[in-house]
């Protein structure tokens, strides 16, 4: 009985898609995924805040777009969801993972509108601190900064790094402020909280405005308190600003001649002094003032019948209330506050008809406080292999601190293998189909020739 062969033309085209077929299956697993534009691709991807309990991770785009960030202890988990803390699209990414355990390693991707993005094929790992007995001293720095034209720039993202800490991380206010209590900085194995000395410890201030620019800075703390404005595209070096010792405002003073009195010699009569019951004052918070509750009470006094507006700019939340009758006010936000850096504003109209405001910034420190610490990519928060902190150099870059990018092109979500296998396993099943026809094909040949 004669057997039925394949013609041999037909069996080395078979062996040829057969090879080409599984080399682009194994090598390129990404054809069953909708690929990802460069333009949502997360660059500059840091970890910083690291704490015993929480890490923030921020990035940029290229475009203005939404993302949030998947995470868990062994692998990213869509049950974990951090959200992007900007409202709407935008080029700048930040998000804070919070109620996580201490010395414990956690894993993350970023998803970047609609697509999975990992660091080069692995997911982002991070570990958190251990726990640290609460600091007693406050030690705050702050300052603003400004686009080229000297707009305020706001939504942007400060990075502040001191020598032998990890790095610390906030974005700025709608007026382009920001402040971050370095007192709650810790090193960079995040064991200890930093030991600062206030006119030799250098600070490291690196800004990233995405499509606005970067700027950087060189200052020591007593002279950030504020520091000046730091304009994007510029290079500041405020090493030598000598500020006094009280909070970083210059003296000046004023030498009388001989025999002159310190009087002014103008007489005023009658009684002008305003009392506390003309003004609104708020009594229960100081400038910058950390608190450990994140539903905290507002309290002060103002004229009676008085209607104040009061803003907290960064969830953020409106409220109108009255001055009681007994010339005092209270108010809590409706919602819990989230830890961080936030800002309250009260506006009022006085007698006279003129809008006033009185503004304070403050922390929320729920726990140990808003920790601010490294990591393993070139975000301020050390993990389990933290990424290195800006070295300290006798010039700071306008560049923005290195750090790791994420991969370039979209990814099946990290730590699913099962995709890959299969995948893996039809190509070389094509591969040895094909190499069974050019075998039954040579053997044919072979034969014929007999």
């Amino acid at each position: 009985m004669k057997k039925s062969k394949i013609p041999t033309i037909i069996g080395i085209a078979l062996l040829v898609i057969g090879i080409a077929s599984g080399v682009l299956l194994i090598r390129n697993r990404q054809i069953f995924k909708l690929g990802a534009t460069p333009q949502v691709s997360p660059k500059d991807v840091r970890i910083t805040n690291i704490t015993d309990s929480s890490f923030t991770v921020s990035w940029i785009t290229d475009t203005e777009t939404e993302g949030f960030i998947k995470w868990g202890e062994n692998s990213p988990s869509q049950k974990n969801l951090a959200k992007d803390e900007i409202d709407g699209k935008s080029y700048v990414h930040i998000t804070t993972v919070q109620s996580l355990s201490p010395e414990t390693s956690y894993y993350f991707v970023i998803n970047s509108k609609g697509t999975n993005f990992d660091n080069n094929g692995l997911p982002w790992e991070i570990k958190t601190g251990p726990v640290l007995a609460v600091t007693s001293s406050r030690n705050l720095i702050s300052g603003t900064v400004l686009t080229s034209t000297g707009a305020p720039a706001n939504q942007t993202l400060v990075y502040v790094s001191l020598a032998g800490s990890s790095p610390l991380s906030v974005t700025t206010s709608q007026n382009g402020g920001w402040l971050i209590p370095i007192s709650s900085a810790r090193t960079s194995d995040l064991n200890t909280f930093l030991k600062i000395d206030e006119q030799n410890t250098l600070i490291e201030i690196s800004v990233q405005a995405g499509p606005l620019g970067v700027a950087s800075a060189q200052i020591y703390p007593l002279a950030a308190k504020p520091a000046p404005a730091i304009i994007l595209g510029q290079t500041h070096d405020f090493k030598n600003l000598t500020p006094s010792e009280e909070g970083g405002i210059p003296k000046a003073t004023i030498e009388l001649p001989e025999g002159a009195t310190p009087s002014s010699g103008f007489e005023v009569s009658g009684e002008i002094a305003t009392t506390s019951s003309e003004t609104v004052t708020l009594e229960s918070l100081d400038e910058g003032e950390i608190v450990t509750s994140t539903e905290p009470e507002f309290f002060g006094e103002g004229p009676p019948g008085t209607i104040l507006t009061i803003i907290i700019e960064s969830d953020p939340v409106t409220d109108e209330i009255a001055v009681g009758s007994s010339g005092s006010w209270n108010w809590n936000p409706p919602e819990g506050l989230s830890e961080g850096t936030h800002k309250i504003t009260i506006t009022w109209r006085d007698v006279g008809g003129i809008l006033r405001t009185l503004t304070r910034t403050f922390i929320v420190q729920a726990s140990e406080g808003p920790a601010f610490e490294a990591t393993p990519s070139a975000s301020p928060t050390p993990s389990p292999s933290p990424t290195p902190s800006p070295s300290l150099s006798p010039t700071a870059s306008p560049t923005a601190t290195p750090t790791p990018t994420s991969t370039t092109s979209a990814d099946l979500d990290s730590g699913s293998l099962t995709p890959t296998f299969l995948l893996s396993i039809m190509g070389v099943g094509l591969i040895v189909f094909g190499g069974l026809l050019a075998s039954m094909a040579f053997a044919e040949k072979h034969a014929r020739r007999q």
